[in-house]
């Protein structure tokens, strides 16, 4: 793992909050997320003070990539051609845009060849 720069897709995001995957190892060198997750993961409806706090904390040991014109030309390309949820292609597009590695338990993500890929099973 030592090396690679990782981008955490939301999924992994919310099962380690839940408890539900050990994600320590891509932590050893600061991870990436797409602010398409650090939507997702702060933007649930309902959540408690304490809840937010939590996923907050958990947001700030990540940096954050924000959408760029590379990154959305590359999301509607994705979408034209993959078929896939906006959401899914600006989180691919800017894996793939920051040559990161997608680390995901999203199989839907198999389907992009550009892809650099970490797909996790629990």
């Amino acid at each position: 793992m030592s090396g690679n720069k990782y981008l955490l897709d939301t999924n992994i995001i919310v099962y380690a909050l839940k408890g539900l995957a050990d994600v320590r190892p891509y932590f050893d060198s600061k991870p990436f997320i797409s602010v398409v997750t650090e939507i997702e993961v702060l933007g649930v409806k309902d959540l408690s003070d304490r809840e937010i706090k939590i996923r907050e904390t958990a947001i700030e040991f990540c940096s954050t990539v924000a959408i760029n014109t590379k990154i959305k030309l590359r999301a509607i390309e994705l979408k034209r051609t993959v078929k896939m949820a906006i959401p899914d292609a600006i989180i691919a597009a800017t894996a793939i845009e920051e040559e990161l590695t997608l680390v995901t338990a999203d199989k839907g993500f198999k389907r992009i060849n550009e892809l650099s890929l970490e797909l996790l099973e629990w």
